[in-house]
């Protein structure tokens, strides 16, 4: 059970990531401040770094959460399973995740169109790449190793790329499909 504190700061949190993407989305990730931010939330500017180390990290900041819960899926498939269909069948746990239809489009709108965006998202899926190459590893029988080995790492890479370029297209289709849908379309091609 959280602490009245936790929920205070998690609603504070939902409420000054909320009242951002509304800005953003009406006057461009540019163009909107962190100032402009915490005062449409009530808040000074340095109270608003309590929450966000960044304003790119409003958008993209959960992401490392959402590794976590693409590593726990990928452990969680039969140990039979090869490391492609795992590694597809972990990313489509994705499609579970908490966040509204909403909410996920407007990420994908904001990050496909915003270049620092985009680059924070991409060291984010750094993060993935180290959370998910040991298990894909392991799936394969290979030995652990400081240096990954060029095809785990590769299998990774490739179901990462095939995740942002659904992204991109579901973006650019304005939502339109699911975004799990396009991702297979885009997997199963790489796979071909």
């Amino acid at each position: 059970m959280s602490t009245l504190r936790e929920r205070n700061r998690k609603a504070a949190h939902t409420e000054i990531r909320d009242t951002a993407i509304r800005l953003f989305m009406d006057q461009g990730f540019e163009n909107t401040t962190i100032e402009q931010i915490a005062a449409a939330v009530g808040m000074s500017p340095r109270t608003f770094f309590r929450y966000f180390a960044t304003k790119e990290d409003i958008v993209v900041g959960d992401l490392v959460g959402l590794g976590e819960v693409v590593l726990s899926a990928l452990q969680a498939r039969p140990p039979q399973e090869g490391p492609w269909e795992a590694m597809v069948a972990a990313l489509a746990a994705l499609a579970d995740a908490p966040e509204t239809p909403r909410h996920a489009l407007e990420t994908a709108l904001l990050t496909t169109a915003n270049p620092s965006l985009r680059a924070r998202h991409l060291e984010k899926h750094v993060r993935w790449q180290e959370l998910l190459v040991p298990e894909i590893e392991r799936r394969m029988g290979i030995e652990p190793d400081p240096v990954p080995d060029p095809r785990a790492h590769a299998i990774v890479g490739a179901c990462l790329t095939c995740l942002d370029t659904a992204m991109e297209i579901w973006a650019r289709r304005n939502g339109e499909g699911t975004l799990e849908e396009i991702y297979l379309e885009a997997f199963t091609a790489i796979r071909s």
